[in-house]
This record gives structure tokens, sequence and C-alpha cells, in this order.
């Protein structure tokens, strides 16, 4: 199986066969080849989790509460999902985009600025920290992608997972998601990061993940377009409600 194969049957099996993968993201340049990507989706079970919306503000991608009178508990659920500096682009499924974005100015590498964070301390499901860095500012593109979740033995602790792949080759990105599927607890995600499809536009590739996302649990979702050089980007935006 080709890897363009390989990408279109993770589409396929973990993403539109599963009514529950959570939050994911993905990294990687469209089919042309001639720009980048970062695709960011959520989805929700609760009635707090699915009262949400994203929000556009300049570059920079917010979840927002659909109805602020319903809103339980904003602490996990309203964040800060994409941010940018000069040619370094972030995403995040959760506040952690705002941490790694300050290390990174302080210098820091992605690794130490998120050395300070936790995964989630949503018991019993201890939701992961997933967070994917595209770094432009240098001759070489380079991708970086963070998994922080709980300890099999002891979930109050968190095990740090990095990947440094090599740039996929165009229309193929890295992702992960939350979550391996549905239950009680949710099963986290395992494994490394999901090769998946990017189409040959921003639009199209909004499009096949929106409509290969459950559509009882899907809520909203964000495809930035990023220029080959970094030098600009625009966030597409999807929400159901």
């Amino acid at each position: 199986m080709s890897p363009q194969e390989l990408a279109s049957e993770t589409l396929k099996n973990h993403i539109g066969s599963n009514p529950y993968p959570g939050r994911g993201l993905v990294i990687g340049e469209t089919s042309s080849g001639d720009v980048w990507l970062q695709v960011y989706f959520i989805m929700g079970r609760s009635p707090n989790s699915r009262n949400r919306q994203f929000a556009i503000e300049g570059s920079t991608l917010e979840t927002q509460p659909f109805d602020p009178s319903k809103v339980e508990d904003p602490s996990l659920i309203i964040y800060e999902a994409m941010l940018e500096l000069e040619k370094v682009f972030m995403v995040s499924n959760g506040d952690q985009t705002r941490t790694l974005c300050e290390g990174l100015v302080e210098g820091k590498s992605m690794r130490s600025a998120l050395s300070v964070r936790e995964r989630e301390p949503d018991a019993p499901n201890y939701t992961p920290r997933i967070t994917g860095l595209l770094d432009l500012s240098s001759d070489q593109p380079a991708i970086a992608l963070s998994l922080l979740k709980a300890n099999k033995i002891d979930p109050t602790n968190t095990d740090r997972h990095y990947f440094y792949p090599e740039v996929p080759a165009a229309g193929i990105g890295y992702g992960l998601t939350t979550y391996m599927g549905d239950g009680d607890p949710l099963p986290t995600f395992v494994g490394d990061p999901l090769l998946l499809p990017l189409g040959s536009t921003a639009e199209e590739t909004l499009a096949t993940y929106w409509e290969a996302l459950d559509e009882d649990n899907r809520i909203s979702l964000a495809v930035k377009e990023i220029a080959s050089d970094g030098s600009s980007s625009r966030i597409l935006v999807k929400n159901k409600y």
C-alpha cells in the first residue's frame, strides 16, 4: 500500500468510521505542493463540549462558547487553538498553544516549552494534550508533534511523546487525535502520528474532513492555509451551530 493509499485508508477508518476520535490535528502540504495546511477539529458528546464554535481573530483560531449562558466549565474548552509567530505556526487542543508560543519567544524548544504542562485533568478520561508545530523559518521546513498523555500505571502522571518526522510528500499530513474511539472512559490515542490525506486546496480539505467526521459528534473544523515560504496565512472555518 502506497503512503497516499495508507493516508486515505486511515481517514476512512480512524476518522470516517470512528464515532469519536475527539479532537484532532493534521499538518502537511496540499496535494499540489504549493501551500502548507494545518487542520484542526473538535467533537463533543456532553452539552458543555458541544456548546462551542470556532472564531477567527486575525491569524489566531479561538474556541468560543456558542451560547455563553450555558457554559458549565470553560477551563478545558475555551482556548487559542492556532497561533503563529514569524514563519512558525502552532496548533493544539488546549491552552498549551499559548504556552508553546510564549516558550518559543523566550528561545525555548518545543520540548522545553511544554515540559511545564500535563495531560488534561479530566479524570477518568485524562484527555491527552496534542500539539503540532510547523517551522518555515529556515531553508528546511520542519514539523514537530507532541503528545502528553496519562501514564498507564498511574494516570495522575504524564508520559511525554515528541515526534520529529521528515516532511511528508505533498498531499499527506501527519496527524494526532485525542482518542482512538468512543468509550467510557474514552480510550486515549496510542501509537505513532497518523498519515492522513490533504487535498489540493484548503477548501477541498475542509470539505473532505467535515464529511468524514461523525455527523452527530462533529462540532467545528478549521483549516489554516500557509504560504510555502511562511509569509502569509488564512483560516477557513466550518461550525456546526
